[in-house]
């Protein structure tokens, strides 16, 4: 891996590399995503069937684009049940962990005749994409899928691509079945996005759009913004590890690697303040690319966007990560907690040597679906609060109206809303 100083220079050069990736980058695409869009919302199911044709070589019809009970069954049946059982125990932790997140409905009074609130109600319809291809996650069903379940929305409306069977991957499946999806759909990329932000004959038109997805679907996520709320423009995977000279260089090259192999997009960057260190991570770090299965991924992601950056303070260090605002951070150092403190930015924090990434993209409970290419800085991951809206209660009586009637309408006056403030005084005239 590339090593270097860390510098204010440096740190600056690294956030404009890394913004190159993102899907805000992607204008030539925009033309693509916006005819597909606009041709479901125009035609329905029978653009939809068409581009299901033509980019997954599926034949989809009203007939079969619903999965089947039949459908989940046979995955059941093709699934290890030792990967089902897994599933199940991580979802005891997803749930219990975003339970934790929940928000009650509050009131309150006072003497006078005066009642506030806050009504908390669950969205009514949600779209998860999940998606297909190559690459299978049965891991972000369950992330995407709990937070709204716990949530209590009433439908919960998934859809990703098929093979050119027609079918859905079973693993998918059988998540999607356990995390309590309650109906599936075979449909993926921009058409899938549309098919959920604006309904046709078969796919219902959701409150919100949930889930990762290529340039293609993060673009019309984008592009459906207003007309139905989304979680996330996602960008590329990063992971960024703080440590000093009590890290296992094995453990932290192993950890970076994690996150490089997912595409060649994505970064992986290490902090330390021990150049010993910097120079054995960059030793494991060849010595696993040679044996691991996606090496050549790996490798063009470290090319393009691995760093390892020798600071010469720890608190230099934290101040570069929090202006990179990474979507993984890990602390591995002496005092993790007390490094951990001054972290403002960042999507997940893993604290130890024996809390690697891996564990939160699968088992540990928090949500993975995490703010990338900085947006760390401003949003938060994926949770129960996604999943719900919040209405204002007001409730006045006529005394307490009373009391402070002239207040609003003095208020209303200075702003030369003169009918806010006759609907306020009108309630009074008789008294003048």
């Amino acid at each position: 891996m590339r090593m270097g100083t860390l510098t204010k220079q440096t740190t600056k050069d690294i956030l404009e590399n890394l913004l190159k990736r993102s899907p805000g980058q992607y204008g030539s695409y925009e033309a693509a995503v916006k005819e597909i869009l606009e041709k479901v919302r125009e035609e329905g199911d029978r653009t939809l069937f068409a581009y299901t044709k033509k980019f997954d070589r599926a034949e989809i019809t009203e007939q079969n684009v619903q999965v089947t009970e039949e459908e989940i069954r046979e995955a059941y049946e093709a699934v290890d049940p030792d990967l089902v059982d897994v599933i199940r125990k991580s979802l005891v932790n997803i749930r219990s962990y975003h339970e934790k997140q929940k928000q009650n409905s509050w009131f309150t009074s006072s003497e006078d005749g005066t009642m506030l609130g806050q009504k908390v109600t669950p969205l009514e319809k949600v779209g998860v994409y999940v998606p297909g291809g190559k690459a299978v996650y049965p891991s972000s069903v369950l992330m995407n899928i709990v937070p709204a379940k716990v949530a209590g929305v009433d439908r919960i409306i998934m859809t990703t691509p098929p093979g050119p069977d027609g079918k859905v991957n079973p693993s998918t499946l059988v998540a999607a079945k356990e995390a309590g999806a309650d109906e599936i759909y075979k449909a993926g990329g921009a058409q899938a996005v549309a098919a959920l932000a604006y309904g046709t004959e078969s796919i219902p038109k959701v409150d919100k759009i949930v889930g990762p997805g290529n340039i293609f679907v993060a673009l019309a996520k984008k592009a459906v913004y207003g007309h139905v709320s989304i979680d996330s423009i996602a960008g590329p995977s990063e992971i960024l590890v703080l440590a000093d000279d009590s890290a296992n260089p094995r453990f932290v090259a192993a950890d970076l690697l994690s996150q490089a192999e997912h595409d060649e997009l994505a970064s992986a960057i290490l902090i330390t303040t021990s150049r010993e260190l910097a120079e054995k991570v960059s030793s494991e770090v060849d010595e696993f690319v040679k044996k691991l299965s996606r090496k050549d991924i790996i490798q063009k992601s470290l090319d393009q966007f691995g760093y390892i950056l020798l600071a010469e303070t720890m608190d230099q260090a934290v101040e570069a990560a929090n202006a990179i605002a990474s979507e993984h951070m890990e602390i591995v150092t002496r005092n993790p907690f007390e490094v951990m403190m001054k972290v403002r930015n960042a999507g997940a924090i893993f604290i130890g040597e024996y809390s690697s990434e891996p564990l939160g993209d699968y088992f540990a409970g928090p949500n993975h679906v995490l703010p990338t290419n900085g947006t760390a800085k401003f949003f938060s991951p994926l949770s129960v609060d996604d999943f719900i809206k919040k209405s204002s209660i007001v409730y006045y009586s006529r005394k307490a109206l009373k009391k402070i009637h002239k207040d609003v309408e003095q208020f209303a006056a200075s702003e030369q809303l003169t009918a806010h403030a006759n609907s306020i005084a009108v309630r009074f005239e008789d008294e003048e």
